[in-house]
């Protein structure tokens, strides 16, 4: 039986997720920042733009899913061993109000870490004018994907 080394709260796995992040071509072209890494928590936000709506002038749900999955994906993986990665197996997604503000924040939290697969939650909070809203609530199942360096 091999024992897995892992990197939890360490620099090594703030910066794993950091270069994973920079890999992300479809973070960048929605113009998503990576905010904060830390064991288990990862949050990640975007400025709405008129190329990120819907019909009525939100932020789409398929932005507003592909933050809160790539910031719960980043919570996992700020976990996992060194020398792993991670993909996502599946999620639910309830958008409890119109993506709208002047910045949206999806935060990713661990619930359960596995051996082979992690459970997190997610958030996603618009912010207007100081104040937060509510706006999507995730649950996530990922894939701890051993010996496929997330690099």
């Amino acid at each position: 039986m091999t024992t897995a080394t892992y990197s939890y709260g360490t620099p090594e796995s703030a910066r794993r997720v950091r270069e994973s992040f920079a890999r992300q071509g479809a973070m960048a072209t929605i113009g998503a920042t990576l905010d904060a890494v830390e064991p288990g928590h990862c949050a990640i936000s975007i400025v709405p733009r008129p190329e990120l709506s819907q019909q009525h002038g939100y932020v789409h749900a398929g932005i507003v899913s592909a933050i809160v999955d790539t910031a719960g994906g980043y919570a996992g993986l700020s976990l996992f061993p060194a020398g792993a990665s991670v993909l996502t197996v599946e999620f639910k997604l309830n958008l409890l109000a119109p993506a709208a503000g002047e910045r949206l924040v999806a935060e990713g939290f661990v619930v359960k870490a596995g051996r082979t697969l992690c459970v997190t939650r997610g958030e996603v909070h618009a912010e207007r004018g100081g104040e937060r809203a509510l706006v999507a609530l995730m649950q996530q199942t990922l894939m701890v994907m051993h010996g496929k360096d997330d690099a």
